[in-house]
């Protein structure tokens, strides 16, 4: 399975009692608010908020908050502003890591960024060294104890999806970004449970990992998710299910 969905699914997996909840709700506000001030304070309207007030529900925040964010973002009420910014960066083992980062102050955020890249083994990129290995889509991706294959193949399907692939104990779902609220629709209404949906960077190959280099990378991912500057990160490993068997 891809990093990007192989640590989704880890993070899952910890439950609301391992959730960093004040830095969860820190992301997703900021993502909220840039996404208002970008296209606008309407959801109908706009797609990013859409989606970025729908992970905020299902992280239970308080819609007085989601709402203050909006306006924030739209300028009813003062708020911080925020910049879009990218990075680049290799993992242990050679892993392509993209990093998305909300921040108002880029000179702290790439402090934080390399601390945390050069004590996990990885260090900053330049820029393209990685970004050619990932394309836009959108991923679901399913319990395979869960849901039956051929049900997910036959709604996928039916629902405009590009591909059905087992990885692992997880069936993923891949679509074009255009078409994810559709198929994700197709799925809420069969009420079949996923772990993960969202409009994501898929990496075209994925390095191998396990022992030392997977603990590592593991620790990394981690790491950069403590930074609250950090929106999103994407990497390219992949580490067998038997590596967390074994440890469990």
């Amino acid at each position: 399975m891809s990093g990007h969905s192989k640590w989704a699914s880890i993070k899952h997996k910890k439950g609301a009692a391992d959730a960093k909840r004040g830095n969860i709700f820190t992301k997703l506000i900021r993502e909220i608010t840039v996404s208002a001030k970008i296209g606008g304070g309407d959801p109908n309207g706009n797609a990013r908020l859409r989606s970025a007030i729908q992970a905020a529900k299902a992280e239970n925040m308080p819609k007085d908050n989601i709402q203050r964010a909006i306006k924030k973002g739209t300028g009813e009420l003062e708020g911080v502003s925020y910049e879009e910014v990218n990075y680049e960066a290799y993992g242990p083992g050679g892993v392509a890591v993209l990093i998305d980062c909300l921040t108002d102050n880029k000179n702290r955020t790439v402090a934080d960024l390399k601390y945390a890249l050069d004590r996990h083994g990885g260090s900053l990129g330049t820029p393209g060294c990685v970004s050619w290995i990932f394309v836009k889509k959108g991923l679901m991706v399913f319990d395979q104890s869960k849901a039956q294959e051929e049900k997910i193949m036959e709604i996928a399907l039916d629902g405009g999806a590009e591909d059905v692939r087992q990885s692992g104990s997880q069936f993923e779902v891949v679509m074009d970004p255009a078409d994810f609220e559709k198929v994700k629709k197709a799925f809420d209404g069969a009420a079949i449970p996923y772990s993960l949906a969202e409009v994501t960077m898929i990496p075209q190959n994925t390095v191998r990992l396990e022992g030392k280099k997977a603990e590592q990378m593991l620790n990394l991912m981690e790491a950069l998710d403590d930074i609250d500057d950090i929106s999103h990160v994407y990497a390219n490993f992949d580490i067998p299910d038997e590596y967390f068997e074994a440890r469990s």
